[in-house]
């Protein structure tokens, strides 16, 4: 008897932020979510950065000029833990269906772009943030590292996902192809409305038709698009408005291969759906296997730094380790049990052994700062 394989229902929402105001863009995200359940989907995407928007200001004038804007998206912006998060795992449970939503998310005094992967039952899988924020967008996302190159473990299989220009970047990419994802969220800005990137649904299309090819998965791309009440809070004279305006988007679910099962859907709000037999992987597999198969490891390999950069490391004195103080000794064991009890719970419910590795090092490095070796 053959292996059977999982069918389901997925659905890509392209759709406006309300710009700045997290409130708003959670209640109109839970309202879409809901929308994608009721039509039977289990799983859904939502664009980058939905909540609280996407700081299109950086591209519309000077940081003089837009002081004030990124203010309101900075205190829009979404912690993790926080209520907001809640939220969406609480309709996710619900509604019984999985959900990948990207959000501006901020820790202490930084921004970062970042990818939320919740299960039908509720629960935060992980998340992802945006290895390298494209050109302007460094000025208000920091950096993402190794340890966001992750992907996590739905009922229906392994997920991961990416944003937007970082699919261009071919080891990125490599990186979580090599994690053996079935389906992958790739979540964009809808930029084609922008005067001088009228070609940016072409780039979208080719990168994510590639990475379906490439990856042998079906690809969930997914874009935001711009509302005319968008427009109207961001053009304050005429140097705004002749670069920005209404629509842009390009949404679109892939499969293996590169075909398009549906869509596109350019320049308006609106739930793409279609079936997913994880079977049609196989239609591929006997082809290649980018990281198996017909993967060249003896000449060729990647190297990922998977663990997470750190501004505070122990400082190491003539040669020899720094000696911790009691109050940084108790600090520091607390945080090994920590670790080793989050691993521990990871084991028991069997997460992806790419998670279990990376906490695994965690502890090591936990263990290594106790007893006072170089982590």
């Amino acid at each position: 008897m053959s292996d059977s394989f999982p069918r389901f229902k997925a659905a890509v929402v392209q759709a406006s932020s309300i710009l700045y105001d997290r409130e708003k863009c959670l209640d109109k995200a839970v309202a879409l979510i809901e929308e994608a359940a009721s039509k039977g989907a289990e799983l859904v995407a939502l664009p980058e950065s939905f909540i609280p928007g996407y700081p299109f200001h950086l591209w519309l004038g000077s940081p003089m000029w837009y002081q004030s804007l990124f203010k309101e998206w900075f205190c829009n912006s979404v912690e993790i833990p926080s209520k907001t998060v809640e939220r969406l795992c609480e309709v996710a449970r619900k509604r019984h269906i999985n959900v990948v939503i990207g959000v501006t998310e901020r820790e202490h005094n930084s921004c970062y772009n970042t990818l939320l992967y919740i299960s039908r039952r509720g629960k935060l899988l992980g998340k992802h943030r945006k290895v390298m924020p494209t050109h302007v967008e460094r000025a208000h996302w920091g950096l993402g590292d190794g340890s966001d190159l992750v992907t996590v473990d739905m009922d229906f299989g392994r997920l991961s996902g990416l944003l937007c220009m970082e699919h261009s970047m071919d080891l990125v990419r490599h990186a979580l192809i090599a994690r053996h994802a079935k389906v992958h969220v790739a979540a964009w800005v809808g930029f084609s409305n922008v005067k001088g990137w009228e070609s940016f649904n072409e780039s979208t299309s080719l990168c994510a038709r590639y990475h379906a090819y490439a990856g042998d998965c079906f690809v969930l791309n997914v874009q935001s698009t711009a509302s005319e009440q968008n427009v109207e809070r961001l053009c304050e004279g005429d140097y705004q408005r002749q670069y920005f305006k209404k629509g842009g988007g390009w949404s679109a679910i892939i499969s293996p291969g590169g075909s398009v099962l549906a869509g596109p859907l350019v320049d308006e709000e609106g739930i793409l759906y279609a079936d997913i037999d994880l079977s049609a992987i196989a239609d591929w597999a006997h082809w290649h296997d980018a990281t198996g198969h017909y993967a060249r490891p003896d000449a060729l390999s990647l190297m990922v730094n998977s663990e997470r950069n750190r501004v505070c490391r122990p400082m190491q004195e003539s040669g020899a380790a720094a000696q911790l103080g009691p109050a940084e000794q108790r600090g520091a064991t607390a945080r090994l049990v920590e670790g080793v009890e989050q691993l521990l719970e990871a084991v028991r419910q069997q997460r992806s052994a790419p998670e279990i590795e990376r906490m695994a090092a965690e502890v090591t490095a936990r263990s290594r700062a106790v007893d006072g070796r170089r982590t």
